[in-house]
């Protein structure tokens, strides 16, 4: 068979040879709770498109708040629920503004 005849059926055969790209991998949800002034479960290996739930069970004001001031700053007054979707690929560093001993990091990629 001569290839140069079928040229669909050469790109055809030359994908299924190659294989498809993956699929980018859906954004997912994460929940991080906020209680007795700890951050609570932040979650590793997130990625651009994911969403946060910023949980308040704390009887507290609390904030996440980005410690170079401008990537994010969520108020959560006591018993809030904010969703946020990360925008930006990197290694965010965050507080609560009310309470700096609270601290974490979100880290998030591709």
């Amino acid at each position: 068979m001569h290839l140069r005849r079928y040229p669909l059926f050469a790109a055809s055969a030359g994908a299924l040879l190659l294989g498809a790209p993956p699929a980018a991998a859906a954004p997912h949800s994460y929940e991080i709770v906020l209680d007795k002034l700890k951050f609570v479960s932040v979650p590793a290996n997130l990625h651009k498109g994911d969403a946060i739930i910023w949980v308040n069970r704390d009887i507290l004001r609390h904030s996440a708040t980005s410690t170079d001031h401008h990537s994010f700053d969520v108020d959560l007054p006591p018993g809030a629920k904010k969703k946020m979707v990360l925008t930006k690929i990197g290694t965010f560093p965050f507080i609560c503004r009310y309470h700096p001993g609270m601290r974490g990091t979100l880290t998030v990629e591709k």
